[in-house]
């Protein structure tokens, strides 16, 4: 688990492609500290297995269904990413709880400036705009971010702050670019104990029924 604080900004130092997969070598210090083969590190959002450590890199094997979901398949050599190490117990949860496996990508439409603060502006899948509620947490290529509005049934704002804009990649990106998402594993997990069924009859086509109203009345919102 990752809390979608970053700790440091790494940079892409070889991609190796294979038929549908591929094996990334990542240059970085901070997440290298006690760091051990097998470990985990969130990178733009997306949960790697370290299967190599050098003296300032760690490479990490990147499947199929990792490229397909995520935007890790357009990286390029020289790119940065957003790093992360496992939750330690002992550690503060200054951001919110992050599993690092994303639900899909969305795609940056706008940057504005306010005082000291970017405003970003992202359309997403209809199929997790559900999950994106105003006020509550999203992770973007790993960021732990709090949703300002939701526009409608694609659009979302957050804004960002000076510090997060000097420690994250976010606001380096272009607009079209697209950024790894992951929604608020709660909701899901509500989700799923709210519609799930016994029985045989197409129970993964149900749908749901959390509502504002239901989120509200029972004090969510």
């Amino acid at each position: 688990m990752f809390t979608g604080i970053i700790e440091e900004i790494g940079v892409v130092q070889s991609i190796k492609n294979g038929s549908k997969s591929s094996a990334l070598t990542i240059k970085a210090s901070k997440v290298l500290e006690k760091t051990k083969l097998g470990d985990s590190i969130c990178t733009n959002g997306v949960c790697l297995t370290v299967t190599n450590i050098g003296d300032s890199t760690f490479q990490a094997d990147v499947m199929a269904e990792t490229l397909k979901r995520s935007n890790l398949g357009k990286l390029v050599i020289g790119g940065k990413v957003n790093l992360e190490r496992a939750l330690m117990l002992s550690d503060r949860l200054g951001g919110h709880i992050v599993s690092g496996h994303i639900d899909n990508t969305g795609e940056i439409i706008s940057f504005i400036n306010e005082d000291n603060a970017i405003w970003v502006t992202i359309k997403a899948d209809k199929k997790i705009m559900k999950y994106v509620i105003e006020k509550g947490s999203i992770a973007i290529d790993g960021i732990s971010l709090t949703v300002a509005y939701v526009i409608d049934s694609e659009i979302f704002k957050v804004s960002v702050i000076p510090h997060t804009k000097s420690e994250t990649t976010l606001v380096s990106k272009k607009i079209g670019d697209t950024v790894n998402l992951e929604c608020d594993v709660i909701g899901k997990y509500i989700e799923k104990f709210l519609t799930f069924s016994n029985s045989n009859e197409s129970k993964l086509e149900k749908t749901s029924t959390i509502t504002e109203d239901f989120l509200i009345k029972n004090g969510f919102l």
